[in-house]
């Protein structure tokens, strides 16, 4: 007998499915023989992309909901905490909460290509000392919450984070609270150890290993199946050239 799902797993699993539909969730299979080259430096047969997600409206809708949902169940709310949307992917979701929820949100600054690393941000700060890093208003003693569409390694949630705290240095605030992270869909790649190891807890909406790949089975050819669903238990495996160059050639185009 099938199993009930809940009304958040239900949500999630819509959300899943919605977003293969609307071609948010690629396969090197289909769309992209060569694959793709992640922010982290791994290579991928898929790839999620969610910055178009406001050109439906329904779905968008449905991911505000998903979001409204987590944060809720951790106790916040509009009068306990301000939201802050990771340039640029995470803006759109945290837009989405506070019209829903009524949770005031702000957003980071989209910093350049070569900052990838607190260290590498100290070097930003100190050439461009002037310039915001978060983009709105929060004041000390604020709960702050980071909002972002999804997580690999946690490198740039960290990053984020640090452009709250810098920001909050600059502008001479104290008390400021920051401990969760909040993203549509995990791709269950180590973020989420990586976040508790610093101090921070990582919440996801689409667990992808764990769920997300078995409510987009019906949706995959077997071959993309079975691919996707070893690369994510051994990226590793995938990062040689000999085998991208296999995939490659199974490519249907």
């Amino acid at each position: 007998m099938a199993t009930k799902l809940s009304s958040r797993e239900a949500l999630a699993k819509d959300i899943t499915i919605g977003l293969r539909q609307e071609r948010s969730i690629l396969t090197w299979y289909n769309d992209r023989p060569e694959g793709w080259r992640l922010v982290n430096g791994l290579w991928s047969p898929y790839y999620i992309n969610m910055r178009l997600i406001t050109t439906s409206p329904k779905l968008y809708r449905k991911t505000g909901e998903g979001f409204c949902l987590m944060l809720d169940e951790e106790g916040y709310r509009a009068d306990n905490c301000r939201l802050v949307g990771v340039a640029m992917a995470g803006i759109p979701f945290a837009n989405a909460v506070t019209l829903m929820a009524g949770i005031p949100s702000l957003y980071t600054r989209k910093l350049p290509e070569d900052v990838k690393t607190p260290v590498d941000l100290q070097r930003y700060i100190g050439s461009h000392g002037q310039h915001a890093l978060v983009e709105g208003h929060f004041e000390s003693g604020d709960t702050i919450v980071c909002i972002d569409d999804l997580v690999t390694r946690f490198d740039s949630k960290l990053l984020a984070i640090h452009q709250v705290q810098a920001e909050a240095k600059r502008k001479e605030l104290t008390g400021i609270k920051l401990e969760d992270v909040f993203v549509l869909l995990d791709r269950e790649q180590g973020a989420s150890e990586k976040a508790s190891e610093l101090g921070f807890r990582l919440h996801s909406l689409i667990p992808f290993v764990n769920r997300g790949l078995g409510w987009l089975r019906e949706s995959f050819s077997d071959i993309e199946y079975t691919v996707i669903s070893d690369y994510v238990r051994d990226p590793q495996k995938y990062q040689d050239r000999e085998m991208s160059d296999t995939l490659r050639r199974m490519a249907r185009r």
